[in-house]
């Protein structure tokens, strides 16, 4: 437990670090540029979309007889634009997400050994192409299942619960194999992986709760429709420094985690004296033992 507290104060204190805050700001600025464009093209469709689905929906269409019997009417207009932005979020979280583990965590990884573990021996255990790989088909899976518990949302505890874990799994699985890529060897990141398994999920679990926060902008109702192009930017650039501690913790972590697992299971090399004029490999032979002369 002292290892990962240990991990969380350090991350903390390195998000200050400038070239962390510069770092944030391409995934911030990609990521904000293709939702604010998706955003102008496809914002009336989406909502125009949405709407003719609630519209044939025979509980909706209770839900908006209720609504105009007590004179609350108007909330029927606002009901799908709200529920477009609680569909978008999820995916900006994701893409959030992995734009920090492809653009930020390998730079934040080596920060980190450079800084505070400059002896640690890189062994490239899985190439940058195939994390990138991986993290977007964990990503596509992420995303199905945001899709497949959109129903469950309706239950308010639900509401609050899943797409966190769904967020904090997607975390643990993409950060715990990206920092440990580059300096671990495949066996290696294996068995880290699984001798470390819990407390990386728990790291991941409440990473997920932290990407949540920013998600309470959009709790503002009307006045967050009015605002959604400045809340989007703001949201992300949240998202993105969450994320960015998260990369940062798992690095503490898994790095030290790494360093002491070579410290226990690799034998400490042999120091061998070298003498004068010697190569090292091998103590010079005893001279052998001088013998009386003879007597004449």
């Amino acid at each position: 437990m002292s290892a990962l507290f240990d991990a969380f104060w350090r991350a903390t204190a390195y998000c200050l670090h400038p070239r962390v805050v510069l770092w944030s700001l391409l995934p911030l600025l990609l990521a904000s540029a293709a939702t604010l464009a998706l955003g102008y093209l496809y914002w009336e469709a989406a909502v125009a979309g949405v709407r003719a689905t609630l519209d044939g929906w025979a509980l909706t269409a209770a839900l908006f007889q209720w609504l105009d019997s007590l004179g609350a009417g108007g909330l029927r207009a606002l009901l799908a634009p709200l529920l477009v932005v609680a569909l978008a979020v999820p995916v900006i979280v994701v893409a959030a997400l992995l734009l920090v583990a492809a653009l930020m965590t390998p730079a934040l990884v080596s920060l980190v050994a450079r800084r505070r573990f400059p002896t640690l021996e890189r062994r490239r255990g899985a190439s940058l192409m195939f994390g990138v790989a991986r993290s977007l088909a964990l990503g596509v899976l992420a995303l199905v299942l945001l899709a497949a518990s959109v129903p469950l949302w309706f239950v308010p505890p639900l509401a609050l619960l899943l797409p966190p874990l769904i967020w904090g799994w997607l975390a643990y699985r993409v950060l715990a194999f990206d920092v440990l890529a580059a300096h671990a060897s495949a066996d290696e990141r294996r068995a880290l992986l699984a001798a470390h398994r819990w407390p990386l999920l728990g790291m991941g679990l409440v990473t997920g709760y932290l990407g949540a926060a920013p998600s309470l902008l959009w709790a503002m109702g009307a006045l967050a429709l009015i605002f959604a192009p400045l809340l989007a930017v703001l949201s992300i650039w949240l998202y993105t420094l969450v994320f960015a501690f998260s990369a940062l913790w798992f690095a503490h972590y898994a790095l030290a985690a790494l360093q002491a697992w070579r410290a226990d299971h690799e034998p400490v090399p042999d120091v061998v004296t070298v003498s004068a004029g010697g190569t090292g490999d091998a103590p010079p032979a005893p001279e052998p033992p001088l013998l009386p002369r003879p007597q004449s």
